[in-house]
């Protein structure tokens, strides 16, 4: 069950999908899912849909409004092509780590002015790029979010950026989980390192972990990379950090 919504922003307005269970009744504890680089498309709207029926009003915003609505790779086409890749990385050149800021404050608004929505605490969940949104929103908001989760996260712990959310995530007061793929190209090792010790250092109630023979992009069901049983145990997981945080 979905509904399109549009969320006033400061750089403009966002357009999301609000999703719940069937049948569901009265406020319902929120989570904001963040898609991958690939945008809003149908196995985002699965993996939303999926997560709300657990329980959960979920808002899934599109991450490219400032420069496109809605679904913004062609029907057929994917990352993966040469025609596609070069828009996507310009669109997200633009999600700075304070255009981020900016729109995690409209996200909340929302989260606060709709009925679908329960007053409190707040799960958020980020795959490939998104997974530092989902850091980086758990450390701008550390009394409401309780739970932030990423899946086959991209360059979490990067070395000398000072972008980077390994230099936020010590504001973290929630719970945080990290699912990797073990031979992940776009976070190897030294940077699951880099942040797990920043998490410990800021004593961060944390889970990583390795899902071994997963590519990246394991959960995503329109990628070669996509891994059924990999998938299967990231649901789990997220389903065990929401249940236990909200």
């Amino acid at each position: 069950m979905s509904r399109a919504i549009d969320i006033p922003a400061a750089d403009g307005t966002i357009d999301a999908h609000l999703f719940t269970p069937a049948g569901a009744e009265g406020p319902l504890p929120a989570v904001v899912l963040f898609t991958d680089i690939g945008g809003l498309r149908p196995c985002y709207h699965e993996k939303a849909q999926r997560i709300a029926d657990n329980g959960y009003a979920v808002l899934m915003p599109n991450v490219y409004y400032r420069d496109a609505r809605g679904v913004v790779v062609p029907e057929g086409k994917s990352f993966r092509d040469p025609d596609v890749r070069p828009t996507l990385f310009g669109y997200a050149a633009h999600l700075t780590p304070e255009a981020q800021s900016r729109d995690f404050a409209a996200l909340l608004g929302c989260l606060d002015g709709e009925p679908e929505f329960a007053a409190g605490k707040i799960g958020v969940v980020g795959y490939c790029m998104t997974g530092a949104f989902a850091l980086r929103m758990a450390a701008d908001y550390p009394d409401r979010v309780a739970a932030a989760a990423g899946f086959h996260s991209a360059r979490l712990a990067e070395a000398g950026d000072p972008a980077s959310p390994v230099n936020v995530v010590s504001r973290i007061q929630g719970r945080v989980y990290l699912g990797h793929a073990d031979q992940d190209e776009l976070l190897p090792a030294e940077q699951i390192a880099r942040m797990d010790e920043a998490l410990a250092a800021a004593g961060v109630h944390f889970i990583t972990e390795l899902y071994r023979g997963a590519a990246h992009g394991f959960t995503a069901k329109d990628a070669p990379s996509y891994d059924a049983a990999a998938d299967a145990l990231h649901h789990r997981r997220l389903a065990m950090l929401l249940e236990e945080t909200l």
